[in-house]
């Protein structure tokens, strides 16, 4: 574990760079960037200045797209170069660094709902053999009546007409789910699923939990979501790059074990660092505070962080904190902390621990927005109880005993992680904090300054060359 934190850095200085090979077909790049649509989208807006998003594998286009695009409708273009979160979501900050009027976001997308600016998705379209899929689709579902649920990857959307004409005259119970790209039209209505920017209509009697669910794309973590949303649903897939279809032998009950030991150790957490994963995301804001609320009536201390995408060596800083909560998208939610010194765990998985009146029903929530109130998973947090008459609780994790009760909402304004205590004998006070307690007890506290003690000196003639090979230790450069 300890090369996940620190590195000599030499691999990447001794890396050979490559040009990137473009990924839209040869010689079709207005049918794989749907240029008429996206220079409609513009003209049709008034947009005077775009900023266009495009994941690494689509970079190496990003340049004549951007040219093409300025010739068909005449206004600026901007290429944002890195994405201060993950791909998958628009990354409005970064166009508002350059005052873009709208976002033309390219390749996969986690179809997240944004506020700020207006957004066009342009998916890519990934070649899907239609006939192939069809034969695999059989071969896995040899009962013509069975209840099926076809979700596809954003990439190849385009062919899920072709393939519902396909399989529909065959298969009389088979359901094609939508894209939703924003706010869907009207409320929703009985039997409808509306998540993860997907929507469909269920028309069984018995609901959701009789169909099984065909996926169409890679293994990743579009299907993972989703295997974690319909975890009761069994899974099967398609890889168009392989052309094989497969029952999906994920042991989503081993995942979810794994998920709910998180929960264990959120709840025995005592201070909780909130990792800020998106600036886009409609709500961001609305569930940080709510999280904030929820960690302060539990009791627990916590701290909103902003590091951009997060690695065990940015998160290894904060020694201090006993567990991290990602406020993402919903694909980027599900982090893999196995290599990180603190757990990262979801804000559903925050509120299953820190809210006694939610309750483990099987059905996994991995859209932080289903959370806030008015949504439709919303649970209130019960009123306080006197901490002598909170029921027991144990840790399952270190066998101690542990607070399970809500405290009151602080009526003062000031901050519930300050406080003042006596410093020495001369009445002085300083402000603590867990992280100052923290830092109290480190045998190592950072640079000192010690003003006046060091003496001047005048600057000297230093080493040549990069760390690993200066000029003056006769190294090969």
């Amino acid at each position: 574990m300890a090369t996940a934190f620190s590195s000599d850095g030499e691999a990447a200085l001794r890396r050979e760079l490559r040009a990137a090979v473009a990924a839209a077909p040869q010689g079709d790049l207005d049918g794989f960037y749907e240029m008429g649509r996206a220079a409609a989208f513009v003209r049709d807006g008034g947009f005077r200045k775009v900023a266009l998003q495009f994941p690494d594998e689509l970079l190496a286009d990003a340049v004549e797209v951007a040219a093409r695009m300025e010739a068909a409708t005449g206004a600026e273009m901007y290429v944002l170069g890195d994405t201060t979160y993950g791909s998958c979501c628009v990354d409005e900050v970064a166009a508002e660094h350059v005052g873009a009027e709208a976002v033309l976001h390219y390749g996969p997308a986690c179809l997240s709902l944004c506020r700020k600016l207006p957004v066009l998705h342009i998916f890519g379209q990934q070649p899907l053999d239609v006939r192939r899929c069809t034969e695999a689709f059989q071969e896995l579902y040899p009962e013509r009546q069975s209840h099926v649920v076809v979700l596809s990857d954003v990439v190849y959307a385009h062919a899920m007409g072709e393939l519902e004409q396909q399989l529909c005259p065959k298969y009389p119970n088979i359901i094609f789910s939508r894209l939703v790209c924003g706010d869907p039209p009207g409320p929703a209505v009985p039997g409808e699923e509306r998540k993860l920017g997907r929507q469909f209509l269920v028309k069984a009697a018995g609901g959701l939990q009789d169909y099984a669910m065909f996926y169409v794309g890679a293994e990743g973590l579009a299907l993972t979501s989703f295997m974690l949303t319909w975890n009761r649903c069994p899974f099967s897939s398609f890889n168009p790059v392989t052309g094989c279809g497969r029952h999906e032998t994920l042991n989503v009950n081993r995942a979810l074990m794994r998920r709910l030991y998180l929960v264990e150790r959120a709840r025995d957490a005592g201070v909780v660092g909130i990792l800020v994963g998106t600036l886009g995301v409609a709500g961001y804001l609305t569930v940080l505070q709510h999280i904030r609320e929820l960690l302060c009536r539990a009791g627990k201390r916590s701290y909103t962080l902003a590091v951009g995408k997060p690695n065990p060596a940015k998160l290894a800083n904060f020694l201090e904190v006993d567990i991290f909560v990602l406020v993402a998208c919903a694909q980027n939610s599900l982090l893999d902390s196995s290599d990180f010194y603190r757990p990262v765990v979801t804000p559903y998985e925050l509120e299953l621990a820190c809210n006694p009146a939610r309750e483990w029903t099987g059905n996994y929530l991995t859209d932080f927005r289903d959370l806030l109130p008015g949504a439709c998973a919303h649970v209130e947090l019960p009123p306080a109880s006197p901490a002598a008459e909170a029921v027991p609780d144990v840790s399952l994790i270190t066998g101690k005993m542990r607070s399970a009760h809500l405290c009151d909402p602080p009526t003062s304004q000031l901050p519930p992680s300050t406080a003042l205590a006596c410093r020495d004998q001369t009445q002085a006070l300083a402000e603590i904090s867990p992280a100052a307690s923290f830092l109290e007890s480190r045998s190592w506290r950072g640079l000192e300054q010690q003003l006046g003690q060091t003496p001047v000196s005048k600057a000297v003639q230093g080493r040549r060359g990069i760390a690993i090979a200066y000029e003056d230790e006769g190294c090969e450069q």
